[in-house]
């Protein structure tokens, strides 16, 4: 046996919702997951068109560094208006449903 003494430890744990923003009581966390799915996919079919950022900039009729803060997930200066259209941009089609809620009404973004 080796002179370090290995110890055991416990690490807590809590099992979260399917938005970790709710979890951090961040407020407009429903907005905040949507945008965030958004440029999820924004970014992924940017990757899979092998388009590189001034590409993909000229397609959306923005500049260079706002790909970019797209990327990185830096989205308080884009509305979910603005991601949609991007997407649409992008050759997608974005469908917006309403339902009645069951309780309080919710934002969501499912990919299909």
């Amino acid at each position: 046996m080796s002179a370090l003494k290995k110890h055991k430890t416990s690490i807590e744990w809590e099992e979260g919702s399917e938005n970790v923003f709710a979890d951090l009581d961040m407020p407009d966390a429903e907005e905040k997951l949507a945008k965030a799915r958004l440029a999820l996919k924004i970014n992924e079919i940017i990757t899979k068109k092998k388009l590189k950022q001034a590409q993909a900039a000229k397609l959306l009729g923005v500049g260079q560094p706002q790909i970019s803060l797209i990327s990185c997930g830096h989205l308080k200066d884009f509305s979910v208006e603005r991601l949609t259209h991007f997407l649409i941009l992008l050759n997608q089609d974005v469908d917006i449903v309403i339902r009645k809620s069951k309780g309080q009404g919710k934002l969501r973004v499912v990919y299909a």
